[in-house]
C-alpha cells in the first residue's frame, strides 16, 4: 500500500515562506502532480501564464531541455489566495532557459515562485528576472536554487529579483542558493526590496498626473522587466494588463 503523502514544513528551505495552512486546503497529494516538458536538441518553445483565484493553488512544473534546446516561461502571479509556481529545469550542454515573473497584490496572501535549475552540461545558460509588488499584509517571494554539475564548465546563470512595496505591512523575500562543483562558471544573483520613489511621484504629480496614474506608470516601469525578453507583444501586453488590473485594488 503506497504510503500517504504529506505536506511539507517550514523548516524545509523550498517552503521556507509558504503558506502551509493554504496548501491543507489544496491538498497533500497535488505535491505529486507535475507538469512535465521535454525539449529535444535544437527545439524552442514559449509558454505564459496567468495564474491565481479565489482559492489557493499549486504549479509544478518538471522541464527537460535537450542540447540547445529553449524555452521562455514568463508568468503573472496575481492570486487572491495562496498561489505558488515551483519549476524544475535540467539543462543539457548549450541549451537555455528564460524565466520573467511577477507577483502583484495585496490582502493577507502569499504568492511566490520557487524555481530549480540544474546546469548538468557545459555551456548551457539561464537567466531569471523576478518583480513582486506587494501591499497590506501580502507577501512575495522568490526562491532560486543554481546547481551546477563538475562537469558544467562555462555555465552561465543569473538571477535579478526587486520588491516593491506600496504599504508597510507587506513584505518580499528573496532565497538565492548556489550549488557549484564548476571552476569555470559565471552565476550572478541580485536582490533589492524598496518603496515607490516618492520624488519621481512628486514630479509626476507636479504636471498634473493624477496620483493613481502616477502610480500605474511607476508600477508598470517596475515590473516591465520582467517581460523584457517576452517578444510576442500580444502576451507581452495580457501579462502586463493581468498585474496591472490586480494595481486598481491598491492604496494610493
Amino acid at each position: 500500500m503506497p504510503e500517504a503523502a504529506t505536506l511539507p514544513t517550514r523548516r524545509e528551505e523550498a517552503w521556507r515562506y509558504a503558506d502551509i495552512d493554504a496548501l491543507g486546503r489544496i491538498g497533500a497529494d497535488a505535491l505529486d502532480q507535475w507538469r512535465e516538458i521535454a525539449l529535444d536538441a535544437g527545439e524552442t518553445r514559449r509558454e505564459c501564464m496567468v495564474v491565481g483565484g479565489d482559492s489557493p493553488e499549486l504549479h509544478r512544473i518538471r522541464v527537460t531541455l535537450g542540447e540547445g534546446a529553449r524555452l521562455e516561461l514568463f508568468a503573472t502571479n496575481a492570486g487572491r489566495d495562496y498561489t505558488r509556481v515551483e519549476v524544475e529545469v535540467t539543462l543539457a550542454r548549450g541549451a537555455h532557459f528564460e524565466f520573467g515573473g511577477v507577483t502583484i497584490g495585496g490582502d493577507e496572501v502569499t504568492r511566490e515562485f520557487v524555481t530549480t535549475t540544474i546546469h548538468a552540461e557545459r555551456e548551457a545558460t539561464s537567466n531569471q528576472t523576478v518583480r513582486a509588488v506587494h501591499w497590506g499584509d501580502a507577501t512575495g517571494n522568490f526562491l532560486g536554487e543554481i546547481k551546477v554539475v563538475k562537469d558544467a564548465q562555462k555555465t552561465d546563470a543569473a538571477q535579478d529579483f526587486k520588491g516593491l512595496l506600496l504599504e508597510a505591512g507587506a513584505s518580499a523575500n528573496a532565497v538565492p542558493q548556489l550549488e557549484i562543483f564548476a571552476d569555470d562558471v559565471k552565476c550572478a544573483h541580485g536582490a533589492t526590496v524598496g518603496e515607490l520613489d516618492e520624488s519621481a511621484r512628486f514630479y509626476m504629480a507636479a504636471r498634473g498626473l493624477s496620483p493613481e496614474l502616477a502610480q500605474r506608470l511607476l508600477v508598470q516601469a517596475f515590473i516591465a522587466d520582467a517581460f523584457v525578453a517576452l517578444e510576442d507583444e500580444a502576451e507581452h501586453e495580457r501579462l502586463l494588463d493581468a498585474a496591472l488590473a490586480v494595481l486598481e485594488n491598491a492604496p494610493r
